[in-house]
């Protein structure tokens, strides 16, 4: 048997700090006891550091060189991270190559130990499973948790009140759909021409129709964390009408479709010049049938105005995408004649802005990841789950992590490469001559990234079409 070792300087065993060659001793004691052959080490000198050199090297080793007889032997589970929660997806990471991991204080496998200390609820167990705790009790006595739905407000007691002018609206979408037949989009586009504004002020979609027509907790009753509380709060819809409606729903949704999903190159960048708002992509697939009888069928892709798709406001503003996209790549052609830098929030230009809350959003979804991850390792310490299950479901989960960290290790540099002015404005022109090269030859990934990275924006009036690079 092989053993790999991973060591963090300062990294405590039973609260007292642990330097490397303390663990280093441990470890070549621990593979003499046992008969282990030394294969390679790896070393990181911060526990905390949020994208540690030595593990990721490590996780490159197991997966292209640790084949048979391998395992990863740490100091103690503090070695994985000051929390279990952060050890917790080193670990899983680790164990998703195939690879089993020890500690060398007790000789077991860290999992069970990292299960049997996540029960007991010992040294360094995460916050978050106490908080999230916490509020399953409060859910359970109807408290309200987070941002009251549309007709309610937070009133005594924690509990849940109407607001009379909200709870007037939300009965009037439940009365268009249900006995005036409207759909959803309608009924946004009832609301906008009525001048009725959502809570923030806003104008009515598609999706903020549906979601309300939804929503349970209209029903009277409170529902988090898997807690439902029946009569919780005053009701604006009968039970009756609720499932009417849902019925509908469920009966519009379960038509037959044959729908086969193709991104849209120019996602994300083309807007209305009209309204200002995005142009999405939309599919359509059209049947008629010859003078000779013989029936045909055909697909159409435009960009359409998603104030007139979701909101049916705006005018009829549509193009073709195969058309559109064209038209770009003309544009790119002919040297960019319109380019301009649109400078937003002081000296940060729209792409660096874009960057930056891709990273973010990237940050948050990884966030969420984590706290998946710690509730994997909760069910299993409280007994929900074996911990073969936890593995199991917890390698998938740390794939998605790792396929984050990817993507954030790439927006960074970007981010970095953007500070030099100089160097920017030559890797645009050495991108923008590539991509009218070999447009037809790279991959559809390859190409959207290069476009989302030349063109600011890409704005559409009828056949008028206006294209904006970055500088």
């Amino acid at each position: 048997m092989r053993a790999v070792a991973y060591f963090v300087d300062g990294a405590k065993r039973g609260g007292v700090r642990r330097s490397i060659a303390d663990q280093s001793r441990t470890f070549l004691e621990f593979c003499a006891a046992n008969g282990y052959d030394v294969a390679a080490t790896f070393v990181d000198t911060d526990v905390d550091a949020p994208d540690p050199p030595g593990f990721r090297q490590m996780l490159e080793y197991l997966r292209h060189f640790a084949q048979g007889f391998t395992l990863v032997v740490v100091d103690s589970l503090g070695v994985l991270g000051k929390d279990l929660g952060k050890a917790a997806a080193k670990l899983l990471a680790i164990e998703a190559t195939g690879v089993r991991v020890l500690t060398a204080d007790t000789g077991a496998e860290a999992a069970r130990q990292l299960v049997d200390t996540w029960a007991e609820r010992g040294e360094g167990t995460p916050i978050s499973e106490r908080v999230r705790s916490a509020m399953r009790r409060k859910a359970v006595r109807g408290e309200v948790l987070g941002r009251p739905p549309y007709g309610y407000r937070v009133g005594p007691r924690n509990r849940l009140e109407l607001v009379p002018d909200e709870a007037v609206v939300v009965r009037y979408i439940f009365r268009l759909y249900l006995q005036e037949g409207m759909g959803i989009r309608r009924i946004a586009g009832q609301l906008n021409q009525e001048g009725i504004r959502t809570r923030k002020g806003g104008r009515w979609s598609m999706v903020t129709v549906r979601d309300i027509l939804r929503n349970r907790v209209y029903l009277g009753t409170y529902s988090r964390f898997g807690v439902r509380v029946p009569g919780s709060h005053p009701a604006l819809v009968s039970p009756e009408d609720f499932r009417r409606v849902q019925e509908r729903m469920e009966r519009r949704g379960s038509r037959p479709r044959t729908r086969s999903v193709t991104p849209f190159l120019l996602s994300g960048l083309v807007h209305c010049a009209r309204c200002g708002n995005r142009m999405i992509g939309v599919s359509r697939r059209q049947s008629w049938t010859t003078k000779d009888g013989e029936r045909r069928s055909a697909l159409y892709r435009y960009y359409q105005c998603e104030s007139r798709t979701n909101q049916s406001a705006c005018e009829y503003n549509t193009q073709r995408a195969p058309e559109l996209e064209a038209k770009v790549r003309d544009h790119l052609a002919a040297g960019g004649e319109t380019a301009t830098r649109v400078r937003r929030a002081g000296d940060a230009d729209a792409f660096t802005l874009d960057l930056q809350r891709q990273v973010e959003r990237l940050e948050n979804r990884r966030k969420r990841l984590q706290r998946q991850l710690e509730e994997l390792v909760a069910d299993a310490a409280h007994g929900h789950i074996t911990v073969e299950r936890m593995r199991s479901l917890g390698a998938d989960i740390v794939g998605e992590m790792q396929d984050v960290d990817e993507e954030l290790r790439a927006l960074r540099e970007r981010l970095a490469a953007e500070r030099d002015e100089a160097d920017r404005r030559r890797r645009m022109t050495e991108l923008r001559e590539r991509l009218v090269a070999h447009w037809d030859e790279l991959p559809f990934e390859e190409l959207q990234s290069a476009l989302r990275e030349l063109i600011d924006r890409v704005e559409v009036d009828g056949e008028q079409v206006r294209v904006f690079l970055r500088a």
